[in-house]
């Protein structure tokens, strides 16, 4: 298959986040931590992605929020932080990611906010695949989904049809990738903080402590 020449236009990065609200944030830690206690470690989830993304790429940082840009936490955050909000759309993951990547016409890489392990030199390696002419690059994550997509340009048919939420998603977006004659890069394997088991590995990660000792 053909290589595409590089892009010299810098990657944006667009940060998909839950609002920290308790009752509905990391519900599958709430036995684990409490409601509130689900709701403070996705704030300081929250929190780390966007200090992470924002010292990669200043200015280049666009938060797109659920349920929407009226949460307090959201407004703060843009105060605070500087960065563009705006409201995730669409009727599953898949509509809502391809939105954020209609949105950004340029090179861009997609975050959640689950994967503490993430940091700068990923981020650097997934944008230099782009750069360099891959058309897509995942980070997958241990439990059979991704913690990062970047694109070159929009693709909207690669988030139609996967079952969002279960261990198959990469699989079916590396067939769905074949289909579409795609050329791309999976640099690294992460994991994510989804269930009570995921709480003992994220104290190794620089600046989190285990949650339950707050």
């Amino acid at each position: 298959m053909a290589t595409h020449p590089a892009s010299p236009d810098p990657v944006r990065i667009a940060v998909f986040a839950k609002a920290p609200l308790p009752g509905s944030s990391k519900t599958r830690l709430i036995p684990a931590l409490g409601a509130a206690g689900a709701a403070r470690l996705q704030r300081r989830l929250i929190l780390n992605a966007l200090q992470l993304t924002t010292r990669f790429a200043p200015g280049n940082v666009t938060l797109w929020c659920a349920p929407d840009t009226r949460q307090r936490f959201f407004r703060a955050l843009h105060a605070r932080c500087g960065v563009n909000i705006c409201g995730q759309t669409g009727a599953d993951l898949g509509e809502r990611m391809a939105g954020a990547f209609d949105a950004h016409h340029a090179p861009c890489l997609l975050i959640g906010t689950d994967c503490p392990a993430l940091n700068v030199k990923h981020l650097a390696n997934a944008a230099n695949a782009l750069r360099e002419g891959h058309d897509a690059v995942f980070i997958p994550a241990e439990d059979g989904g991704y913690v990062l997509v970047g694109l070159r340009r929009p693709q909207q048919h690669l988030f139609k049809n996967i079952e969002w939420g279960s261990e198959r998603v990469m699989a079916q977006t590396r067939e769905r990738l074949i289909e579409l004659g795609l050329r791309w890069a999976e640099p690294v394997t992460l994991w994510d903080v989804d269930r009570p088991a995921d709480l003992r590995r994220l104290a190794s990660v620089d600046g989190f402590r285990y949650p339950t000792d707050q």
